[in-house]
């Protein structure tokens, strides 16, 4: 059936240790795992090391003649601007400016371009680069059902790496990968992670990852799920397509214009994240604290102090690491100004909020 909820090469493993599973972006996924938990999940890769499967993500492969001009034509940051081996984040836009999906790009050789989507956004995402690339000489091809994956993240994932999976991670720099052989299957493995952490991304076939993961769970290493992955990429103010990014939600709304490289030729959208750039925007993406013991929730109002509507909350949690009630919020750009104060609706009730930094944790990557 075309709308079957589909499970990765781990589903069984999840199962095994006991994982809470739900369905999201289409696949059975793990949101936690009985022998911890998210708080404890959390703080595993805060403080030592975790695993998460994250196979459900989406691969293309943009191979051609004119394949760095295609990729920069669908994409805001600018692939000449880096040498094979290296990553670059950023969008890809639609004609009115909004975010299509935000993505990984991984430069193999000059016209090879390995690009990391979202779940979600699979199917979307390859019908519309397809459409794009009908104009240039290049060959699109939707990898995803080829490649499973796994990340591992932490202070001690380079040192975790090396021992239980014999990968040497040191020599990869922050948003750089390397392919190398393992037991005769071709693997990608990269330095970037989703989580404010040093971490690796491991992509093989569903048996090598399948072996890994044993390895890993085998010698003690913590399951991860969705549930943390959330929280943990949330603290260090990174964006999640369907929250903070939506094809009606900008880079620019969204405080992610350094991404958008407007001195490069043109591509799809410039022209409005130009404009936008230059005059401003009327809603802008925020950081909130909560001065009281309410959680608000993706959705949620936030108001003014004369209680009217000035914007919503896309992300909310009482924070793990940091011990306080946080937000992101798409907001009225006129209440965007750090130490403004504000109030948020949760449920039937009113709580006032300030606005701070979206990076409410500083990250430890290793650059």
């Amino acid at each position: 059936m075309e709308n079957e909820v589909k499970k990765t090469c781990l589903n069984r493993h999840h199962r095994d240790l006991g994982a809470t599973m739900v369905e999201f972006g289409g696949f059975d996924m793990p949101i936690e795992y009985q022998n911890a938990g998210i708080e404890a999940e959390h703080n595993a890769v805060r403080n030592d090391v975790g695993v998460f499967d994250v196979s459900h993500m989406g691969e293309v492969l943009v191979t051609g003649p004119e394949a760095q001009l295609f990729v920069n034509h669908i994409f805001t940051n600018d692939v000449r601007a880096i040498a094979d081996g290296a990553i670059l984040y950023g969008m890809m836009l639609n004609r009115r400016g909004g975010v299509v999906d935000d993505l990984l790009v991984y430069r193999k050789a000059e016209n090879e371009y390995f690009l990391v989507i979202n779940a979600s956004n699979i199917d979307k995402d390859v019908a519309w680069i397809k459409e794009q690339a009908t104009t240039f000489n290049v060959k699109v091809e939707n990898q995803s059902d080829g490649y499973a994956e796994i990340a591992i993240q932490g202070p001690n994932a380079e040192e975790t790496l090396k021992r239980v999976l014999g990968i040497d991670g040191t020599d990869l720099a922050f948003y750089t990968f390397k392919t190398l052989e393992v037991e005769n299957d071709n693997v990608i493995v990269s330095r970037t992670g989703y989580t404010g952490e040093d971490g690796f991304e491991v992509y093989a076939s569903a048996a090598t990852i399948q072996q890994m993961w044993d390895k890993l769970i085998t010698v003690g290493v913590q399951p991860c799920g969705l549930g943390c992955r959330d929280t943990l990429r949330f603290e260090a103010g990174l964006p999640l397509y369907g929250d903070e990014l939506a094809d009606d939600i900008t880079p620019i709304e969204a405080s992610l214009s350094m991404f958008c490289k407007l001195d490069k030729p043109d591509f799809i959208g410039k022209d409005v994240a130009a404009k936008q750039k230059e005059e401003g925007t009327a809603r802008k993406s925020v950081g909130l604290e909560i001065n009281a013991p309410a959680i608000a929730r993706h959705g949620y109002d936030v108001l003014d102090n004369d209680e009217n509507v000035i914007g919503h909350i896309t992300t909310g949690y009482r924070s793990i690491t940091l011990g306080k009630n946080i937000a992101m919020a798409l907001i009225d750009s006129k209440f965007a100004k750090l130490g403004t104060e504000v109030k948020v609706r949760v449920r039937k009730k009113v709580f006032p909020a300030v606005v701070v930094k979206k990076r409410f944790y500083t990250p430890n990557y290793k650059k």
